[in-house]
């Protein structure tokens, strides 16, 4: 079984082909243009990793590549991601349209039996309902990346409609874990936390977010792949249980023992919004075990380490 893993380099896509690779009959094509991505985070050394770097928003690279291997099914997990890169860089986050048109248009053309999608809670917008179902679909946010979120939405079910090409979306909800970028906020908080700098919060920290643990994400999505479940659905992934982001500093203080300050930045002008939390009832029909606790995810993430200190001055040199 072939199968195409884009964005594969990042926190998400990484940890989902390590996932794969535990069944021997699988083989991942691993494509990333390492703009955020990291290639150490792949387990580049097994036989049945294939690691090209290329950008799916070029049709001539990917499909050369999908042309090439024929894909049984493809995760397109690619996408410029992070709150401030995104706010930062909305022409890049508009040209991620492109990539979605040529994994769909290639999938088509080339036999592929079921794209996965990886959404966002930024399609809910400002929440207009608790918790946040995947039947209401308001988008009430002006942010180019939910904008390009739901026209990925769109894609999919007109690729359905069309053509008859299947799929299944997951709208990902905060997820952390080890190997994520500093730029998110549990490890960007751990890190300051382990420095010993001033964890800083943008506005007055009682908004309101649910963190899923990077194994909850994937053990669902697996499930979902290797058992043909939620076939042209929609699946909420994320955890239900709410913190405040000043609450979330001060676990991460107290766990590890740091003599950090948190001080108070400016709010974000746009992009924060005041609470977040999924309807998982979907995601728990896939995963038969609790979810993965917010203080024991964060004591994994202080065991292994923060891939960001880890290779923090290979990433400056390059």
């Amino acid at each position: 079984m072939n199968i195409l893993v884009t964005g594969a380099a990042g926190f998400i896509g990484s940890r989902l082909c390590e996932k794969l690779l535990e069944h021997p009959h699988i083989k991942i094509v691993a494509v990333d243009n390492l703009s955020t991505g990291h290639p150490q985070k792949l387990p580049l050394a097994h036989p049945n990793l294939h690691f090209i770097k290329a950008d799916v928003n070029m049709r001539t690279e990917i499909a050369e590549i999908m042309m090439s291997w024929r894909f049984d099914y493809v995760f397109h997990y690619a996408a410029v991601v992070g709150v401030k890169r995104t706010l930062e860089h909305p022409i890049q986050v508009l040209k991620d349209i492109e990539g979605i048109k040529n994994i769909l248009e290639l999938s088509k053309n080339t036999g592929v039996k079921r794209v996965f999608y990886s959404s966002s809670s930024e399609i809910y917008g400002e929440p207009v309902e608790y918790p946040q179902n995947e039947e209401t679909t308001p988008l009430n946010s002006r942010l180019p990346y939910a904008i390009v979120k739901n026209v990925g939405e769109a894609f999919l079910r007109s690729y359905h409609k069309e053509y008859n090409l299947n799929y299944t979306i997951f709208r990902f909800f905060n997820t952390y874990g080890p190997k994520q970028s500093q730029h998110f906020v549990i490890s960007r908080f751990i890190k300051q936390a382990l420095t010993n700098s001033d964890i800083t919060i943008f506005g007055d920290g009682l908004q309101t977010r649910t963190f899923c643990y990077i194994d909850d994400n994937v053990d669902a999505t697996m499930e979902a792949f290797l058992n043909n479940k939620y076939v042209n659905d929609v699946v909420n992934i994320g955890n239900d249980k709410e913190i405040h982001i000043i609450d979330l500093a001060r676990l991460i203080l107290q766990l590890t023992g740091s003599s950090s300050k948190i001080v108070h930045l400016p709010p974000l002008k746009e992009g924060d919004m005041r609470g977040r939390r999924p309807d998982i009832q979907k995601m728990k029909q896939l995963i038969n075990r609790p979810l993965v606790d917010l203080e024991e995810g964060i004591n994994k993430i202080l065991a292994e380490g923060l891939f960001e200190l880890k290779y923090l001055s290979e990433n400056e040199t390059n």
